[in-house]
């Protein structure tokens, strides 16, 4: 594939669903830079979401179309509110499709860019942290949607 035209590369592309050409980005850097293309994820936003959607959420400023697709994915996925999902060994908050922060990772560091693997004990002890955690902040967010709805 490395001898092939960038622009048969896109045509193949353009045949792909967006998990596929999320696969392809993590290739090679050309594989990167061409599954990254504008339109390729314009075509896409259009595909799974309407011409009039795509008119709306076009992107601003220095967003791209694969930007403004992950976004809509994520409040596809997750929602409009504010909430903590995992995406892989990761968690975040978002709000809106928006990540707005990175809370930290599932996996402990040995060193700067050593993960150390967890045993079983350390999994659940994580699992039942984390699960702690989530369950006080839903408990505070729906207290906090109760105290807006009693103010107004």
């Amino acid at each position: 594939m490395e001898k092939f035209p960038g622009e048969l590369c896109l045509k193949i592309f353009q045949f792909l669903d967006h998990q596929s050409i999320a696969t392809a980005i993590q290739v090679c850097r050309r594989w990167r830079r061409l599954a990254s293309d504008d339109e390729l994820w314009c075509n896409l936003f259009r595909e799974r979401w309407g011409g009039d959607a795509a008119s709306f959420y076009a992107p601003q400023d220095s967003k791209s179309w694969k930007d403004v697709y992950v976004v809509q994915d994520r409040c596809d996925r997750y929602g409009l509110g504010l909430k903590i999902i995992r995406e892989g060994n990761d968690y975040y908050l978002i709000h809106q499709g928006e990540i707005q922060r990175h809370l930290g990772s599932g996996h402990r560091r040995r060193g700067y860019n050593e993960e150390v693997p967890l045993n079983d004990a350390d999994e659940r002890e994580l699992s039942e942290i984390s699960n702690r955690i989530l369950f006080f902040l839903g408990d505070l967010e729906a207290a906090c949607a109760d105290a807006k709805r009693g103010r107004l």
